[in-house]
């Protein structure tokens, strides 16, 4: 499974995505020739994404309860390695927390600044931004 890791402006809903150096994907790179499933083939069992999450937190150094799953969003990426999971979480700080992302060699994007960024991962974006602009 991998995160796709967002913060959503409580009170503008501005909406900025944390681009690694590899990706958009934490905290590697999706597979080249990567693409998002239309129709996600079922997975038999699967990991609850809350250890994920944690995991997560640790690995960039928040407090637990620093990133909060989006329910409402999961994808499925067809890869030459096989099917990955991708799940949605924010960041739960009222502002986005620009020097972990500076930290990790990385950044706080707009959308409109994905451009050049592979076609999965411009999918996996606007469907995250869907689901989290509602």
């Amino acid at each position: 499974m991998r995160l796709l890791l967002a913060h959503k402006q409580k009170t503008s809903a501005r909406v900025r995505f944390l681009r690694f150096a590899h990706g958009l994907s934490a905290f590697e790179a999706l597979p080249t020739l990567s693409s998002v499933f239309e129709d996600p083939p079922e997975h038999r069992v699967e990991l609850h994404p809350g250890i994920y999450l944690r995991s997560a937190e640790a690995a960039l150094g928040l407090e637990s309860g620093g990133l909060a799953l989006e329910a409402d969003f999961s994808a499925s990426v067809d890869t030459p390695d096989g099917t990955i999971r991708v799940r949605l979480a924010t960041f739960t700080s009222i502002d986005p927390p620009f020097e972990l992302a500076e930290r990790l060699g990385g950044k706080f994007i707009a959308i409109t600044e994905a451009r050049g960024c592979p076609p999965a991962e411009m999918e996996l974006l606007r469907q995250a931004y869907t689901a989290l602009m509602g």
